[in-house]
């Protein structure tokens, strides 16, 4: 007797998806993957899967809402201002963000783009106040925006190109003996190719985010129209470069990414030079990346532990180790980077 559509797996609609119409791209695996891992649970937390920086500690969100209100000052306190968080998770940095705003002066109404339905149910409870957007297309057109987007751009879908003795290849997702393995597919297009890696060695793997680049020239063009910036955060590269870096995540453990679609969470480092290069096309202004632990540091992070500390000094402990996890190298500090887009006529902006 066969399984109902209903009763099958993702897993299980993916291999069939191939075994009919052949191999797919390792972009719509990852999107499939995700848009169902997303939408049927809440991955953060110690019963979860992962911890974001939000997550660790109210200081994280709160120098992100003092960066902004500074912003926001230094541009002349524009009275229509918006506060946009993309993946908002469960809300915690926006709440953290808007108190520290608050004490500044600014109040801005708040936007969420969020697709998860699990999620925006947290959202409600941290930030009732908050409109809910499916995607770009219904953000306000017609006032400058304060974007922030935190560990939402490594979550998009990658393709992956891959070297081999007879030119460079998308990498596909096939099945073999009814496990999901990677597989050499079509050639790529030379202009898919950085030049300056077009010579790497045979089995040198390119991961390329079009998703990743169409949300920011979306968001750079409102930028740039009605003003505003955007403060990215997450973890990658400065420079685009050749390396597999697609991962999972279940359990607080890494995880085989071919296994058990739609139920870890897949991820790639976020290639911010090709980032930049796009909002620079569109005509925003870059700083950074920085590496997250400098720019905290910059920003006051060990004077706001310190604050906490002397409030709560039974807690002084937890405040420094969760400063540490933030900011030291070989913890969140290096491989995270902070960046910013600025609007062609706003100030530049503190911590670059």
């Amino acid at each position: 007797m066969k399984a109902s559509p209903d009763e099958l797996t993702l897993g299980d609609r993916l291999a069939r998806l191939i075994a009919t119409s052949g191999p797919i791209s390792v972009a719509h695996y990852m999107a499939e993957a995700n848009a169902h891992y997303y939408a049927t649970r809440d991955p953060l937390g110690q019963a979860g899967d992962f911890i974001t920086a939000p997550e660790i500690s109210q200081m994280f969100g709160e120098l992100v809402g003092l960066w902004l209100a500074d912003l926001w000052a230094r541009a002349g306190a524009p009275s229509q201002v918006r506060y946009v968080e993309l993946g908002p998770g469960r809300g915690t940095l926006a709440a953290d963000a808007l108190r520290a705003m608050r004490a500044a002066g600014l109040q801005p109404p708040i936007h969420f783009v969020e697709t998860s339905p699990v999620l925006r149910q947290l959202q409600a409870c941290q930030v009732p106040a908050a409109t809910l957007h499916d995607d770009l297309t219904s953000l306000p057109t017609n006032a400058p925006l304060l974007v922030v987007a935190n560990e939402f751009f490594d979550a998009l879908p990658v393709h992956q190109l891959i070297a081999t003795g007879k030119g460079w290849h998308e990498r596909l997702v096939g099945l073999d003996d009814g496990r999901f393995v990677p597989l050499p597919g079509p050639a790529a297009s030379a202009a898919a190719i950085p030049d300056h890696l077009r010579s790497a060695p045979p089995g040198s793997v390119i991961e390329t985010s079009p998703a990743s680049v169409a949300v920011i020239r979306q968001v750079a063009e409102l930028i740039a129209r009605s003003g505003g910036a955007l403060l990215l955060i997450d973890y990658g590269h400065a420079r685009t470069a050749a390396g597999e870096t697609l991962q999972a995540v279940a359990g607080h453990e890494y995880a085989d990414p071919w296994t058990d679609p739609g139920e870890r969470d897949l991820t790639a480092h976020v290639d911010f030079e090709s980032l930049a290069s796009a909002a620079q096309a569109a005509g925003l202004r870059p700083f950074g990346p920085r590496g997250q632990g400098e720019w905290l540091e910059t920003m006051g992070i060990g004077l706001r532990a310190a604050a906490l500390s002397k409030a709560a000094p039974s807690h002084a402990e937890e405040i420094a180790a969760a400063r540490h996890r933030l900011t030291g190298p070989q913890e969140m500090g290096a491989l995270f980077k902070v960046m910013a887009l600025l609007a062609p006529a706003w100030p530049e902006p503190a911590g670059f």
